[in-house]
Formats: structure tokens, sequence, C-alpha cells
């Protein structure tokens, strides 16, 4: 008896020819963004045009954020060992987890739950946000998705926010996301921003991604980031060195513009 067939529904492999979700790779390859096609493979078609540009977005958004997160400085560190490339890589891949950039997943479910409430129940979502933070703060919980180390307003968020909004793909979550916002200040005395974390789980909810996708679709993002690190760290470093993420200084090129 010979061995069980198992099925694979991503990618077919044949004599001279390869394709992704039915779209041959080389009608893709130059015709549709790198971004679009993780789309494809992620959600098995094609992104529509605001879909696409918002998925662009996404991934552009969180590609890197300089030396000092746990994913960088684990590659940085692993490099500095005399690791190859791909296996300091690796490591800062691993260190994504639930306080770094796992925050999505988090907030995802947060919105999804959010929403359906005010769905189910008729309320509004303030009300619904409101009963929501009442909920987290009697458990001693923390929504995730809002606040930031660094900033104080995260450009990321603000941008794809307005993109949302331009492109037309602003609904329910977008609004339920302000609304959380909104009643942490009122509640907590506080004005949150949302995270780079919590603005892409908005966008994945209403592109309606699952959540158990989220932190995958992060790593995609910081890959390229710390391709670069770690080649900086292997070409500009000694091996072995004590990293400081609060040492370093910037010294790349300055402030530009896109033409």
């Amino acid at each position: 008896m010979g061995e069980e067939t198992w099925k694979t529904a991503i990618t077919k492999i044949e004599p001279n020819k390869i394709a992704y979700k039915g779209y041959l790779v080389d009608d893709l390859m130059g015709r549709v963004p790198f971004s679009q096609v993780v789309f494809l493979l992620l959600r098995g078609e094609l992104p529509s045009k605001e879909q696409g540009i918002l998925m662009d977005a996404m991934l552009v958004s969180s590609v890197d954020h300089g030396a000092t997160p746990p994913s960088a400085l684990a590659a940085r560190t692993v490099a500095s060992g005399g690791a190859p490339l791909t296996t300091a890589v690796a490591a800062g891949i691993s260190s994504i987890n639930r306080f770094h950039g796992g925050a999505i997943e988090g907030c995802m479910r947060v919105l999804l739950e959010a929403v359906e409430r005010k769905r189910s129940s008729g309320k509004d979502a303030s009300t619904v946000a409101g009963e929501l933070l009442d909920e987290y703060k009697a458990s001693g919980k923390r929504v995730p998705g809002y606040g930031h180390r660094v900033h104080t307003e995260d450009p990321r968020s603000v941008r794809l926010f307005a993109l949302a909004e331009e492109l037309g793909l602003a609904g329910e979550y977008v609004e339920m996301a302000h609304a959380i916002r909104a009643a942490m200040k009122e509640k907590l005395g506080r004005d949150l921003p949302m995270n780079v974390d919590g603005a892409i789980a908005t966008m994945l909810c209403e592109m309606d991604f699952p959540p158990e996708m989220s932190n995958g679709i992060f790593a995609i993002s910081r890959s390229g980031g710390l391709v670069a690190q770690v080649y900086e760290e292997q070409t500009r470093m000694r091996p072995m060195r004590r990293i400081d993420p609060s040492a370093h200084e910037y010294d790349g090129p300055p402030e530009r513009k896109v033409k």
C-alpha cells in the first residue's frame, strides 16, 4: 500500500511551471507588488486596489524600528557571536512575541470581540468601548495595541488610519479603535495613542484577516529590517562586543523626501 496523499492549496509546482493560488509566478512578476502576492498567499485571492495599497503600507510601517527593539538586539547579538546572516535573522524573528509584534493578535481579538458586542447588543461603539475598558480595569488587564515607549503619537499609525479613510476601508473596527482610545482618556485620564501594532490590527480586522496570521505578517515585514541590522553588525562592528541599546547614534543619510 502506497503512502497517503496529503493536500496543499498554496503553490502548484510542475516542470517549468509555478503557480501561487492559481496565478503563474511569471505572470505575477513585474506586475503585482510583493505585498499583494503576500496577501494572495494568505487570503487566497489578490487584493482590491485599495486593499493592496493598505497591505503595502502595513508592511512598510514595520520593516524596521532601529537597533533597540528585541528582534534587532537579538539578531545583532547572535551575529556578533559569529553566526551566519540567516541564523542571526532567525534569532530576531524568534524574539517576536507577546510584547514585541505579538500585540497585533491581542489587539485584533479585542477589536473583534468589541465589534461583535456592538452588533449583537445594538449599543454604540462608545458605550461598548467604555464597558470593555471597565472590565479590563477590574481584571487588571491592559488593552494591547495602545501606548508606545518612544512615540506620543506614532506616525505609522497616523498614516495607516489616514490611508484607511482615504481608501474607503475605514469601517466598524476603525471606529472601535478610536472609541477605545477615547474611553481610555476618559476613564484613565491618559491619552494613549494607538501604536503601530494596534493600527495594523485594526487594518487586518477591516480586511477580514484571521488573528492567528497577524504575528506572521509582522515577521514578514520586520525580516527586511533584520537583514539590514545583521549585515551592518557583521560589516561595521567588532565581534563579541557588548551591545548597549542606549549607546548607539545614527550616522546615516539626513532626512529626505520621496520624489
